[in-house]
């Protein structure tokens, strides 16, 4: 069955089962690869992109739901929020093992997208489903915390 997606602003069609998760699309199909795949449950956030801008788990997302939706990996995400979140990740040295990375940055892009003064509540809530087997929760909160600021600061020199 062939399926309609824009994918980090490019269209594509693909040929899957309607039940294919979209995950394995973005890997298999378009050989983009820095969507990880974790619990294969949605329980881990590996897999987390965003689906006309929100962070959906591409693992169990079947392509057919998605059909015809603006579909952003870590390879397309764009804007503010995500250079402010990278610059933050490298201040606040968060990366260890790496794994989780691309679905914690897309996680936290879309809450700043949504929320971009987020409250420690907020933070803790929105990467809730992003785990990180290396234990960095602490230096991610942080990273959130100094994007937000950032990306606030930018808004006001604006």
């Amino acid at each position: 069955m062939s399926t309609a997606l824009t994918v980090n602003g490019r269209p594509v069609t693909v040929e899957a089962e309607p039940d294919t998760p979209l995950l394995w699309v973005l890997r298999a199909d378009l050989q983009l690869t820095g969507t990880k795949f974790g619990c294969g449950m949605a329980l881990c956030g590996a897999c987390t992109v965003h689906a006309n801008g929100q962070a959906i788990r591409s693992c169990v997302t079947p392509v057919s739901a998605v059909a015809g939706q603006a579909i952003t990996t870590i390879e397309g995400v764009e804007g503010p929020e995500i250079a402010a979140l990278r610059a933050a990740w490298t201040a606040v040295d968060v990366v260890q093992c790496g794994y989780c990375q691309s679905g914690q940055l897309m996680s936290a892009c879309a809450l700043l997208k949504t929320n971009p003064k987020p409250d420690t509540a907020a933070i803790r809530e929105a990467m809730d489903g992003n785990l990180c087997r290396c234990g960095t929760y602490q230096r991610i909160e942080e990273a959130v915390a100094l994007a937000a600021q950032q990306t606030g600061q930018q808004a006001a020199k604006a």
